[in-house]
């Protein structure tokens, strides 16, 4: 998958995306620079998820276009979207582990699926994910013996088992406290750079947000109205742009 066009891993041109009458994405263009942190901010329901998705083909645009790596995500077919999803590691949310599956099961399932590896080399690749993400012993566990900390970084050590190019994390600090937020930005951050990957992370939190982040996405009404490198946005004199990153009352966002 690697990036022919070198500076950028992922493009989105112009893209709209509604649900049931409800614009969510209006217009969006962005670039996500390659071998680098992108974090996507803004108010919720802004379409910073629905964004993501569009990315791995999990929904497909209104209009407009999301290329990953220069080749067009919309027009990919069956098997090139497979092979772009197995260069792609997502976590969302709540980390989502299969209930069912202990923990070294959960982080063993992409190989098993997607590679043709023994399981003596699958051993090996899941205990070093697990040692990564600080969670060697607790292979035996199932995900209700975890806490919603050890759950993201279990999550985290699935979506790193096929060494992917690009990494895509929906709020991996929802649910967390600021000490854990820090631990996982810090985690997301080594990782990244071990690896040379692509991050795109999504956050309300401004904090994790500028010390994670090397180039930033502001999205507000379905539109980005702000992105650049974090320096830029910190001195940015945008309204909505300040506003925003400090968390003030007064400025163009309201709480509709």
């Amino acid at each position: 998958m690697s990036n022919k066009n070198g500076e950028y891993m992922v493009e989105v041109e112009d893209l709209h995306k509604g649900f049931e009458g409800n614009q969510v994405l209006d217009g969006v263009t962005c670039q996500i620079p390659a071998g680098k942190i992108s974090v996507v901010m803004g108010p919720s329901g802004t379409g910073k998820s629905v964004l993501l998705r569009h990315v791995v083909g999990l929904l497909y645009p209104d209009s407009g276009d999301v290329r990953v790596a220069g080749k067009s995500v919309p027009n990919l077919n069956e098997e090139e979207l497979l092979e772009l999803r197995r260069n792609v590691g997502m976590l969302f949310q709540d980390g989502a582990l299969f209930s069912s599956m202990n923990l070294y099961d959960n982080v063993a399932f992409p190989l098993r699926q997607h590679t043709k590896k023994s399981e003596r080399e699958i051993k090996e690749i899941v205990m070093e994910r697990l040692e990564e993400v600080g969670l060697r012993e607790a292979g035996t566990k199932m995900p209700n013996e975890l806490s919603g900390g050890m759950r993201k970084r279990a999550g985290f050590a699935r979506a790193l088992v096929l060494e992917p190019e690009l990494l895509l994390f929906d709020e991996p600090d929802s649910g967390l406290d600021p000490v854990r937020t820090a631990l996982l930005c810090d985690l997301i951050k080594q990782i990244q750079r071990k690896y040379n990957s692509t991050g795109v992370v999504i956050s309300h939190d401004i904090k994790s947000c500028f010390n994670i982040g090397d180039h930033i996405i502001l999205l507000h009404g379905g539109k980005v109205v702000d992105q650049g490198s974090k320096e830029e946005l910190q001195q940015s004199t945008k309204p909505f742009t300040r506003q925003f990153i400090k968390g003030a009352v007064e400025g163009p966002l309201g709480m509709e």
